[in-house]
């Protein structure tokens, strides 16, 4: 038996007579360790039984035991975790435990992204060694226990060990046999401008398949499920959340079988997917997260925010206060000079705004969406006095200076095209679609990094530059690498993301001072794997706040909100049209890293008062906001109000929201959760302020009184120990 545990969470594995390597459990911690939770032996018709087990035993199938990672048409009619073709065009693979070893520390993934440790006693790891005597292939499964989190880390990596080359058609990351219950899948899903809408369901017999196959985490799913107890709520019950750390095409896999048994397998997209693996080479696969909570799927969020503060963005931004912004783009699009630019600099100031970013339109000849992505020099037309300058005034003002990129993309109408149209990823035989009138340049070759690169860099180090907006507007069709022999245009995905790692480590890795944030068409790589490299996320381009409650709010349950772009933007909103008040707009945008995207050179006395008094809010309570623990309260997908909070040892800042006001409406309260029932607060909101202790207000709540009067409106109370 191998048993991972600390203080909260036991994953317990058992290797049997035939070194089958099974699955016992995954939840709570447990002490100590019988035989109790060995998956029992018996015979079930229909089942086969592997030839060594002998002629007339039918005890032993792979068809109905747990498996900790299922092979191929071997026995296990279930979905395979591998898929492998070897030289004689045989898919059949079993993989059978032979060696272990453990560790302090994590497994080092090279080329990927993954969790990380500062020290080596943070995390021990266990690496199991599997093999398949006919195929001669290794299995190598990782799996990674962190101190005092509920957090286990899993990935595989295959070699090939025999003397003939194989192809990979499918191999998951992590495969989980969960033992038989009633449980509800919890996923994100959505589309542009309307990321991370969360879905609750019943999981029924049969096979469930959640993925993305746009060469890009997505808008439309995101790479994380969460499996449920029937009865978990946000409070309360049993949730298993699995979350994968990749930014390209996914899959992930419920099947529950005719016994009730579930597997969940999470990995890359396997549609399209052939890796060429030749003697002696090696494939890795990303990793991914498994966490527990017996505290509903607050608790389940809560372990994920503090895990990725800890262990998968850079760690100096764990508490690293992030500036309140200014972006242009909203304010003007394309449609900037340098005059506009400093007026809007000169007000952002004056409101007491720290970071402008100028955003799309600053390089080649970019006056529109249809020319210049991969000319990566200064427009000078535009802005005949260049960046420099720009960014010079903006230092002399004392605030910081950011700049967008779109590195990963090539327009028609560029000079790099014209010298590089052969680097544009798509097949020269056959049509290449556009999106957003643009092309995808393949990361997976060298010499297109190099480019890109060289061209970033001359950039970044000719201008003092704090803050990087990286974006990507549009997802990848007929896949297809010019550099790849024939054979291996099923590489072609997965070589792109490799490649696009391999960018992002040099470029952050460079300037280790800049404060990079990735974008994709707002939130379409919301990922775990850019988050490594980029601590930030603009996290939907559509501002309007009555859809950034679902937007936030599905996004918390994956990351923590100091990872979270949220700007107060125009209205009517450029979005949807909605009309919204700017209080109730930066109630919402408050809930996240906080900025603006909007003309305030066109607003009103009484609008920039109101942004002014909004700015010292979030300074005065930044520390909290974005360190503090975010608690969902009241869900937007459920109900016309809206409720979270966050806190810290000393204070909370609790959120109530009414999406459309009622005529003769009840009376509603509010309840925070997690204070000190032992303590006395004062709480302040709209003028009025009273005491309670902790107790009083988690179990009789607050009165939302007087009520609130017009759609969309908004109340903060603030929540103080005395």
């Amino acid at each position: 038996m191998f048993h991972l545990s600390n203080d909260k969470i036991s994953y317990i594995m058992h290797v049997d007579h035939h070194n089958v390597l099974t699955h016992i459990y995954m939840g709570g911690k447990v002490r100590n360790l019988s035989t109790l939770g060995i998956y029992p032996k018996f015979n079930r018709d229909f089942e086969v039984n592997p030839e060594e087990v002998g002629l007339d035993y039918r005890q032993f199938s792979l068809g109905i035991l747990p498996l900790e990672y299922s092979g191929n048409n071997s026995g296990d009619f279930r979905e395979p975790s591998l898929i492998i073709r070897d030289q004689e065009g045989s898919t059949v693979n079993d993989f059978r435990y032979i060696d272990h070893e453990i560790f302090d520390g994590v497994s080092q993934i090279d080329g990927l992204p993954s969790s990380y440790v500062e020290a080596q006693d943070e995390a021990k790891t266990l690496r199991l060694y599997l093999f398949d005597e006919a195929l001669q292939h290794e299995l190598v499964l990782n799996y990674t226990v962190f101190n005092n989190q509920p957090v286990i880390a899993r990935s595989a990596k295959l070699i090939n060990k025999s003397d003939q080359k194989s192809v990979i058609y499918k191999i998951a990351s992590a495969s989980v046999d969960v033992e038989p219950g009633d449980y509800d899948l919890l996923q994100l899903n959505g589309s542009w401008a309307r990321e991370r809408m969360v879905e609750r369901e019943a999981i029924h017999t049969g096979i469930k398949k959640l993925d993305s196959k746009r060469g890009s985490s997505s808008h439309h799913q995101n790479p994380f499920i969460a499996i449920l107890d029937k009865h978990t709520t946000e409070f309360r019950g049993k949730a298993v959340g699995y979350q994968l750390v990749y930014s390209g095409s996914h899959e992930m896999t419920v099947e529950k079988d005719p016994y009730q048994n579930l597997r969940v397998q999470l990995g890359i997209q396997s549609t399209g997917f052939e890796w060429n693996l030749s003697p002696e080479e090696s494939f890795q696969t990303p990793e991914v997260l498994i966490a527990f909570s017996n505290q509903g799927i607050n608790g389940l969020s809560q372990s994920y925010h503090d895990f990725i503060k800890q262990h998968i963005i850079p760690r100096k931004y764990a508490e690293f206060e992030r500036p309140v912004l200014i972006n242009n783009w909203e304010a003007t699009y394309f449609d900037f000079t340098e005059e506009k630019v400093f007026d809007l600099v000169d007000k952002a100031n004056e409101l007491g705004i720290e970071l402008f970013v100028l955003d799309d339109g600053w390089f080649g000849k970019r006056d529109d969406d249809f020319s210049s992505l991969g000319d990566w020099f200064e427009y000078h037309e535009k802005i005949p006095n260049g960046l420099k300058n720009i960014a010079d005034y903006v230092h002399d003002k004392g605030m910081k200076f950011g700049l967008w990129f779109e590195p990963e993309m090539i327009s028609e109408e560029s000079e790099l095209y014209k010298n590089h149209p052969d680097w544009v990823l798509h097949d020269v035989n056959k049509r290449a679609s556009r999106g957003r009138s643009q092309y995808v340049l393949d990361m997976g070759r060298q010499e297109v990094r190099e480019n890109i690169y060289t061209q970033m860099i001359e950039i970044l180090d000719s201008i003092d530059i704090d803050y990087v907006k990286w974006d990507m507007n549009r997802n990848i069709s007929e896949t297809y690498s010019a550099a790849l022999e024939d054979n291996k245009s099923g590489e072609a995905n997965h070589r792109y993301i490799l490649g696009l790692y391999d960018l992002l480590d040099r470029i952050t890795s460079r300037y280790d001072n800049i404060l990079f944030e990735s974008c994709s068409g707002g939130g379409g790589r919301f990922d775990l794997g850019m988050l490594q490299y980029m601590p930030q996320v603009w996290t939907s381009d559509n501002t309007d706040p009555i859809a950034r409650l679902k937007i936030q709010y599905g996004t918390s349950m994956i990351a923590p909100i100091n990872t979270m772009g949220a700007h107060v933007s125009a209205s009517p909103n450029h979005q949807t049209g909605r009309t919204t008040s700017i209080d109730f707009r930066a109630a919402v945008a408050y809930a996240g890293v906080y900025g603006y995207e909007l003309d305030i050179t066109s607003l009103n006395e009484d609008e920039l008062a109101s942004i002014a008094q909004q700015v010292r809010f979030y300074k005065e309570n930044r520390a909290l906001i974005q360190t503090g623990t975010f608690t969902r309260l009241m869900s937007p997908f459920e109900g016309n109000q809206v409720a979270w909070s966050i806190h810290n040892d000393n204070k909370m800042l609790l959120f109530y929201f009414e999406v459309l006001n009622e005529a003769s409406k009840p009376l509603h309260k509010i309840k925070p959760m997690y204070l000190d029932p032992d303590v006395k607060y004062l709480v302040k909101y709209e003028g009025s302020e009273f005491e309670a202790y902790g107790d009083e207000l988690m179990n009789l709540g607050i009165y939302i009184y007087p009520q609130l009067k017009n759609d969309f409106s908004a109340r903060i109370f603030e929540i103080t120990a005395i």
